[in-house]
């Protein structure tokens, strides 16, 4: 039996199911933010250590990914593959989360080692199996889409949330980014918000994927699981994805890291914008406090577009497109600057148009990552054609392994590209020649440029498309009614 009905699928699934990527979108926005820093500057320990220590996290975790896929795959119960995991992750994710940031001293190198990985573990115990139900939710080519689209919004708009109460409530006060109870105050709120989306999102789901699976053909021992991951990780709609991703979120790494460096010494952010007056109080953001909003406000924006744009191009060509057009978006204020055609850096106008060219540039560079992950979820048919088996788990961990290994070294690229424009250590804006100003943003245009090329190239050769895709889940249904019929895979 499946969990997959021919019934469409209702919005009301598809907003459950995006609500589990917000544990996802937490746990990524704050070890990327806060999480050096509060171990740095509230609980003393050495910033070198400190990034060690969440490196090997990182890698024990990648490797840990495809286990968890892997198992999700071959569990059988009543409630299917998918929903015990999801119940019982969360409870678990939510005391480790509150735990990392409620500690009264610094811990051990491998202490820290310890309470990292066990965060990243639990949240790939929940996030994986999630994401692997989108293939048994739906075999449509577009409703795939639509649950991805849910899954970015939520996960974006999960972290961003959380970051923008850290900076508002949390960390606003006394103390501010110092403040070791706004820390564990941010802690708490963010394990209740993971623990509670995931639960609720695997309610919501209860009933359409709580199917019991058949049980798997082969044994569980070493052997045969590496033989069977060696088997997923070589079909070569998997590879192209798994490379154009690779080279999409280094990309991503490099501008996320540099992204502080470009605002602060190229585009000189002001510290006031403008003065605000909200119920009674005066505000005076600075162009950083927009930042959230501009980088929500593109992924509410992709999501309303995607739809019409899959229609019209379907996944792949979408990717390919979209991933160019937001290169173009973003380097064109560069190239705008260099030929002096900008207005001064630091002005109202400068800061309103850089960040009305990142809006533009975000809704297209999302809308190609939402086209590359719906187009993971195809790739499962593909290889269940081949194989006979559905490897959901296996291929969504894979992807989050590259994801991980991809983003480390986008920040390896940035400190290269740091060193060789000869920023000065303890730099201050305004204080830095021109010339290292300038190398910085040309070594950075040139990155972005060649990355962004070499991923479409790579994708546009994906070689399913909505065609194959139909057919195949034709030809699939047509052998689990006929199982005896040459060729055919039961």
């Amino acid at each position: 039996m499946s969990a997959v009905t021919a019934k469409p699928l209702p919005t009301r699934l598809a907003f459950f199911h995006g609500l589990g990527s917000i544990a996802y979108g937490i746990k990524d926005n704050g070890f990327s933010t806060f999480l050096l820093l509060y171990c740095n500057l509230v609980l003393g320990m050495d910033p070198r250590t400190v990034s060690f220590a969440l490196m090997v996290a990182l890698v024990i975790d990648g490797f840990v990914d495809p286990v968890v896929g892997y198992l999700s795959d071959r569990t059988v119960t009543n409630w299917g593959r998918r929903l015990p995991w999801l119940y019982l992750a969360p409870i678990p994710l939510g005391l480790a989360w509150y735990q990392l940031w409620s500690l009264s001293a610094a811990p051990s190198f491998w202490g820290l080692v310890a309470m990292a990985a066990a965060v990243r573990l639990l949240v790939s115990c929940c996030e994986v199996p999630s994401v692997a139900l989108v293939p048994e939710l739906t075999r449509d080519y577009d409703e795939r889409t639509t649950l991805m689209r849910f899954r970015f919004l939520f996960g974006w708009g999960g972290g961003l949330l959380v970051m923008f109460l850290a900076y508002t409530v949390f960390l606003g006060g006394k103390g501010g980014l110092l403040s070791g109870e706004g820390y564990r105050s941010y802690g708490l709120f963010g394990a209740a918000m993971m623990t509670t989306a995931v639960l609720v999102s695997a309610l919501g789901q209860h009933r359409r994927v709580a199917v019991r699976p058949p049980r798997p053909s082969s044994p569980l021992n070493l052997a045969t699981a590496f033989g069977e991951l060696k088997e997923c990780f070589s079909h070569k709609a998997f590879l192209v994805l798994l490379l154009g991703g690779a080279l999409a979120y280094t990309s991503q790494g490099v501008t996320f890291s540099m992204s502080n460096y470009l605002y602060l010494f190229i585009w000189r952010m002001p510290e006031t914008v403008w003065e605000l007056t909200l119920f009674g109080r005066v505000f005076h953001p600075s162009g950083m406090d927009f930042y959230p909003w501009v980088l929500f406000l593109s992924v509410v924006t992709c999501f309303f577009l995607m739809p019409g744009w899959h229609r019209r191009w379907g996944k792949r060509d979408t990717a390919v497109v979209t991933s160019v057009l937001g290169m173009i978006f973003w380097v064109m204020p560069f190239l705008f600057r260099a030929i002096e055609l900008w207005p001064v850096e630091g002005s109202k106008l400068s800061t309103v148009l850089i960040f009305a060219f990142f809006f533009v540039c975000n809704v297209f560079s999302v809308a190609a990552m939402v086209s590359a992950s719906s187009m993971m979820a195809d790739v499962v048919e593909a290889s269940e054609e081949q194989t006979g088996r559905r490897s959901e788990g296996v291929f969504f961990s894979g992807n989050f392994f590259m994801q991980k290994c991809a983003t480390g070294l986008g920040i390896f690229i940035t400190g290269q590209l740091l060193a060789l424009a000869n920023l000065p250590e303890k730099a201050k804006p305004g204080q830095v020649p021109m010339a290292v100003i300038d190398t910085l943003a040309l070594t950075y245009v040139i990155v972005v440029f060649v990355f962004a090329v070499l991923i479409a190239l790579v994708l546009r050769r994906f070689p399913i498309t909505r065609a194959d895709h139909e057919a195949r889940v034709a030809a699939l249904g047509a052998a689990r009614l006929n199982p005896d019929a040459e060729g055919m895979h039961p």
